[in-house]
């Protein structure tokens, strides 16, 4: 059968360098890290005392005070972005038919921070069992997409994705297939993640996952620095509104770029550990340029998963030259998580944003904090290294990779009538 063509029609994000979609590429194209010591609780006992918060966020500028105490931070992240993407997408909620309408969303975690308060509630509490009502609902992870269905109406296929840190991108490999395929004509997509907590912070610190540069977190996340020492937590969310072209076309709706593929993959590996050879990340890249069927010398920018790991950053580069050859050393190549920090299930989002604006605005984000090459990796690659760099981008990969092994890839194309 032929497939439907895909579209992006809106943007939303809510991210630790910026509270819109335009302060965030505002963010990112200046090379701006949103780390600091954490503000969400006292870091003091930790070994991590810094994280990647979203500033300045107050639920109830946004949301009515009652409906904002029923949700989790991850919920209500994700309404604030959505709601920025809708009305930047220019969409009459009231005039598509919401039986054609879904809602994608990803989370790697959802709930943890309500977890972690009614558990604590109730060893305060003598363990007596007074949980709060809304418990259960504030803590799943599909919640997310079954308030945003209910606030806009969508009555189409409505789930939250989950694989770790490859939640987002395969929530929006999702909705692009199910419009692709006739089962809906609109979707909002992305992910929201909120795990800048105690139990957060410390269960990624006992694996030894995160960074420990306490007296330097601005400079903390430095994908492919010879002294990186893991990554750095963050938090948010990134929306986008994806549509069939015909459908965007109708209503005259401004269109920011094509998806054209996205392709998935297991590393088969490890529960935390990537493939030495980058084995699932080969993969997943090879299967997304299949799926948009494009050669890979046709790929201008790669927004990799790039997590400052010391082992994630050389197997992802790994991959990149075994699937692209020559070409790895043609294209540009930054990691935004050396500014946003990792937001786990969210990074997809933000990063698909970041990729998008990328071909808008023919401007690569940098991957900022790097001051010593590492030997292991190719000096030949182009990291984008510190400053921005300016370049026409026609076609964007976004990487993201998940602890179990999940790999998840998308490729936007500049738009062609």
């Amino acid at each position: 059968m032929k497939l439907r063509r895909v579209v992006v029609t809106g943007l939303g994000a809510l991210t630790p360098i910026g509270n819109t979609v335009d302060e965030y590429w505002q963010g990112l194209s200046n090379g701006v890290s949103g780390a600091a010591r954490i503000t969400l609780f006292d870091p003091e006992k930790f070994k991590t005392q810094f994280a990647c918060e979203v500033k300045n966020f107050n639920p109830e500028d946004f949301l009515d005070r009652k409906e904002a105490r029923k949700m989790d931070r991850f919920t209500q992240l994700a309404m604030v972005a959505v709601d920025e993407a809708i009305n930047d997408s220019g969409v009459d909620i009231e005039k598509i038919d919401g039986d054609r309408a879904g809602v994608i969303w990803g989370s790697g975690i959802g709930g943890i921070n309500t977890f972690q308060t009614e558990v604590e509630n109730y060893i305060e509490g003598g363990r007596i069992p007074r949980f709060n009502p809304f418990f259960i609902p504030k803590m799943i992870a599909d919640i997310a997409a079954g308030y945003i269905s209910i606030r806009y109406g969508f009555r189409g296929p409505n789930f939250v994705t989950v694989s770790a840190c490859a939640s987002a991108t395969n929530a929006i490999i999702d909705a692009l297939n199910y419009i692709r395929l006739g089962h809906m004509d609109i979707a909002i997509t992305g992910g929201s993640e909120a795990s800048v907590n105690e139990a957060g912070v410390g269960g990624f610190s006992s694996m030894k996952a995160l960074s420990e540069r306490n007296d330097s977190p601005e400079t903390a996340s430095r994908p492919f620095d010879k002294n990186r020492d893991g990554f750095v937590l963050g938090e948010g969310s990134g929306a986008l509104i994806l549509e069939e072209y015909e459908h965007a076309k109708a209503r005259g709706a401004k269109i920011y770029a094509e998806v054209i593929g996205g392709g998935m993959s297991a590393d088969a590996h490890h529960i935390t550990a990537p493939h030495p050879e980058g084995k699932g990340a080969r993969n997943v890249m090879t299967n997304a340029l299949r799926d948009a069927g494009i050669d890979p010398t046709e790929v201008d920018y790669i927004n990799v998963h790039g997590t400052s790991t010391p082992l994630g950053d050389i197997s992802e580069v790994k991959a990149i030259q075994n699937v692209f050859g020559e070409h790895a050393y043609k294209l540009n190549v930054s990691s935004t998580k050396s500014m946003t920090g990792h937001l786990l299930g969210a990074a997809g989002a933000i990063e698909a944003v970041a990729a998008i604006k990328a071909i808008q605005n023919s401007l690569v984000p940098p991957t900022i904090n790097h001051e010593t090459v590492d030997e292991g990796l190719d000096p030949k690659i182009n990291f984008t290294l510190n400053k921005a760099q300016a370049r026409e981008v026609n076609v964007a990969l976004s990487n993201t990779f998940g602890f179990g092994g999940h790999n998840a890839s998308l490729v936007f194309r500049k738009l062609k009538e």
